[in-house]
C-alpha cells in the first residue's frame, strides 16, 4: 500500500517468535499461526489492514537452542507500546499473539494502553486442551497451514512440565528436543478444527471490542 490509500483502518499486528519448535517444526511457527489468523480476520472484515508481523519477540525460555532469538520481556513490552502509539492515525490496533512467552509483555503493554485510553486490543488464543510447545496442538495447526514445512519423521514426544517448573528452568533442562507434548498424534484435520475455532475467537473478540 501507499500512504494515501491506507485511510483509518483497524491495524492488525501478528505477533510471533523466532524460536526452536522441536526437530520437526520451523523456527517461525508462531509467526505463521499469528499471521494466518490476522489474514483470516481481514477476509471477514473490510475495515482491517494486516501489518508486517513482529517475528523476534520474548523467547528467553528457549535460550540455549540454536535458532532461537529473543529481545526479552521489557523490550517487547516497550516495542508493543510504541508501535501502538505510532498508529494514532488508525481507528484502532489489534495485536494477535501466537507465542505464549509474549503474554507478560503484552499484559504490561495493555496496562499502559488502559491508562492512556488507547483503542488497542491485545488478544491471544484460548485453548480448552492443549500441550505447551511443539506438541499435538502446534503441529496440527502447522499441518493445516503449511504442511510442507512439517517433518513428521523427526517428531518425538516430550514431557509436559508444570508451569512453575517451566518458568523456573526454561525449556532446555526439561526437554532435550525442545518438545513439550506429543506431536506424533497431530493431524491436519485437528489443525483445521483448531484454526477455525481460533478464527472465531478472534472474530468475536474484535467485533465486541470494535462495538464498544
Amino acid at each position: 500500500m501507499r500512504w494515501p490509500a491506507v485511510g483509518e483502518p483497524i491495524v492488525v499486528v501478528p505477533v510471533g517468535s523466532c524460536e526452536q519448535h522441536g526437530p520437526h517444526l520451523p523456527l517461525d511457527t508462531d509467526t505463521v499461526v499469528a499471521t494466518a489468523l490476522a489474514d483470516a480476520l481481514a477476509r471477514v472484515r473490510d475495515d482491517v489492514v494486516v501489518a508486517p508481523p513482529l517475528a523476534v519477540t520474548a523467547s528467553g525460555e528457549h535460550q540455549g537452542f540454536p535458532g532461537t532469538l529473543s529481545v526479552g520481556t521489557e523490550i517487547m513490552a516497550g516495542t508493543i507500546t510504541e508501535l501502538a502509539r505510532s498508529a494514532d492515525w488508525a481507528s484502532g490496533v489489534v495485536f494477535v499473539n501466537g507465542h505464549g512467552g509474549n503474554v507478560t509483555a503484552m499484559q504490561r503493554a495493555a496496562e499502559v494502553f488502559a491508562v492512556e485510553r488507547r483503542r488497542v486490543l491485545v488478544w491471544w488464543p484460548r485453548f480448552d486442551d492443549a500441550d505447551p510447545h511443539a506438541g499435538h496442538t502446534e503441529t496440527s495447526l502447522m499441518l493445516h497451514l503449511d504442511p510442507e514445512r512439517v517433518d513428521l519423521d523427526a517428531a518425538v514426544a516430550g514431557p509436559i512440565p508444570s508451569l512453575p517448573d517451566l518458568v523456573r528452568h526454561g525449556v532446555r533442562p526439561l526437554s532435550e528436543t525442545g518438545v513439550l507434548g506429543d506431536p506424533t498424534t497431530a493431524s491436519a484435520a485437528d489443525g483445521r478444527a483448531l484454526f477455525d475455532d481460533l478464527v472465531e475467537q478472534l472474530r468475536s473478540a474484535v467485533a465486541d471490542w470494535a462495538d464498544t
